[in-house]
């Protein structure tokens, strides 16, 4: 069965679902459904303020990733690209052996429900402007500012 909890946390509100023992979706919109704090949901979230807090880079949570197998190659793409830094949707795709695929990979980003876990906040323009985020532009911004924050001190 499918749960989810709410925190507000430094980038502002979030909700975490999971199903079981792993973890579905994080979103910064309300997701409707069953509401209880698991002790799944409650560890990803205090493993999320430990990265706010600028303490952990990576993640040690199970998940749930549903797509397709573009898209899952895009995901697994992007779990590799180091914190505190950035790729751009080309690179992006060229890593996945489709250089002319930048479009479908921010379509794959776009479809990420595991935002920050699966960093699509590290993809950006080939200009190195940014682009498109979920949470919107403000809250990509936060995360790279605090990544780059924090680099060199982890």
């Amino acid at each position: 069965m499918k749960t989810f909890y709410d925190y507000d946390t430094k980038i502002g509100k979030i909700f975490i679902e999971a199903d079981g023992g792993s973890l579905t979706r994080i979103s910064f919109l309300e997701i409707s459904g069953t509401k209880l704090e698991t002790p799944l949901i409650k560890r990803t979230f205090l493993e999320l303020e430990e990265y706010f807090d600028g303490k952990r880079k990576s993640f040690d949570i199970s998940l749930k990733i549903e797509g397709t197998k573009f898209q899952k190659s895009v995901w697994n793409a992007l779990m590799t690209i180091p914190y505190g830094e950035t790729m751009s949707y080309k690179d992006i795709a060229k890593l996945i052996g489709n250089e002319k695929a930048s479009r479908a990979v921010g379509m794959a980003n776009n479809k990420n429900k595991l935002p920050i876990i699966i960093p699509c906040h590290r993809v950006i323009a080939s200009n190195g402007d940014l682009t498109g985020y979920a949470g919107g532009i403000e809250i990509k911004e936060k995360l790279l500012n605090l990544e780059k924050a924090f680099s060199s001190s982890i």
